[in-house]
């Protein structure tokens, strides 16, 4: 508990540099050779101060997966908000996820890293269930907001149709970044058409 007050009390642009050199780090040398030493010295701050404020290595990565799952709902939030029809909404989505393959695929080795030291640290596990729960339940919340409009007419609840859009998505990714010369346009246009069926009876 104590921990995680530390952690949230770090704020503004030194949290910011601790963060984005985590994530460099990470892609760089993998979650086992990103030591302390290594994202202090890229972050411009003392090892002591990472110590301090998340503890563990694991924490730190927990928070970083954190910044950037709040910045990938809210780029989903907005255009989610104007779309008008079911085929706005498929545009966010699918351009959501290939603009991560794309230009952030971090996104997703964190993701796995964390995946893989949750299997060991139950704390963890739980706090990257609880990250994935809000998510999900926020954008559960854009869903129903748009069928309450007219523009979807949900064939399952909202939160169980976004759980299975965001597994879909994320095994994908999987996919693509480990085949990264592969065509994966007949793919997007399966999972467009299952999305299509989740978020639209007609």
């Amino acid at each position: 508990m104590e921990a995680a007050a530390k952690e949230r009390e770090l704020s503004g642009e030194k949290a910011q540099r601790i963060v984005d050199a985590m994530r460099e780090s990470v892609a760089q040398r993998g979650a086992a050779g990103s030591t302390f030493e290594h994202v202090a010295g890229e972050a411009g701050v003392s090892r002591g101060l990472l110590h301090y404020y998340f503890g563990t290595k694991e924490r730190l990565l927990v928070e970083v997966v954190r910044r950037d799952t709040e910045l990938r709902v809210a780029r989903l939030t907005e255009p989610l908000g104007r779309a008008e029809t079911v085929d706005d909404v498929l545009d966010v989505l699918v351009a959501s996820l290939t603009g991560l393959i794309e230009h952030e695929p971090d996104f997703f080795l964190l993701l796995y890293e964390l995946f893989s030291a949750g299997r060991s640290n139950p704390d963890i596990r739980k706090e990257v269930g609880q990250l994935f729960e809000r998510t999900r339940s926020h954008v559960a919340e854009i869903l129903k907001a748009k069928e309450r409009e007219g523009v979807l007419d949900l064939r399952y609840d909202a939160e169980a149709i976004v759980s299975y859009l965001f597994a879909v998505g994320d095994g994908f990714a999987l996919q693509a970044l480990s085949d990264p010369g592969r065509d994966i346009g007949g793919a997007l246009a399966a999972g467009a058409a299952s999305a299509r069926y989740l978020l639209a009876s007609e």
